[in-house]
Parts: structure tokens; C-alpha cells; sequence
């Protein structure tokens, strides 16, 4: 399992068995999208791993929303949202 999965699913207490809701959609998140891309290549300080960065989405969220800077805040929005519903 990548590492920003696993920082994903270790912060919201899911399993590798759980359904995981798109953060976007609600229907079956199969990705953990970068909302501030990695950039080329991957990030070796890893900087970009944290769980405000990170969000679940599925298959055609992703497509749609992956690299389009002008859905970027409203990705953060609705990211702030899931975050406030474990509120550690």
C-alpha cells in the first residue's frame, strides 16, 4: 500500500476491507488524490503526504478534477468537510 494511502486510512480508521465514500461524489473512493499535486516524478520529502493534502475520490472524480487548478478550492472545501467530521 503507498504511504499517502495508508496516512489516508490510518487518520480515518479504515481497514482495507471498508467502503471508503468519494469525497467528492460519495460513491466507492478507489484513489487518495494529492489535492496539491506531488509534481513530476513523485515528492522525495514527502511534503505533500499529509492528511489536509490527501482526499478520497473514485475513478471518475479523479479524472474530472486532477489537475484543473479552477476546482481546486472547492477539492479543499469539501476535503475540510470530511476532515470535520472526525475532528481529532
Amino acid at each position: 500500500m503507498k504511504k499517502h494511502t495508508q496516512i489516508y486510512m490510518n487518520y480515518f480508521g479504515y481497514d482495507i476491507n471498508d467502503f471508503i465514500s468519494c469525497e467528492i461524489c460519495g460513491g466507492k473512493a478507489v484513489d487518495i488524490h494529492h489535492i496539491e499535486p506531488r509534481g513530476m516524478g513523485g515528492n522525495p520529502n514527502g511534503d505533500k503526504d499529509v492528511i489536509e493534502n490527501l482526499q478520497a475520490v473514485c475513478r471518475p472524480c479523479h479524472i474530472f478534477y486532477e489537475g484543473k487548478k479552477q476546482y481546486k478550492e472547492y477539492l479543499k472545501e469539501k476535503h475540510h468537510k470530511a476532515l470535520e467530521r472526525v475532528k481529532r
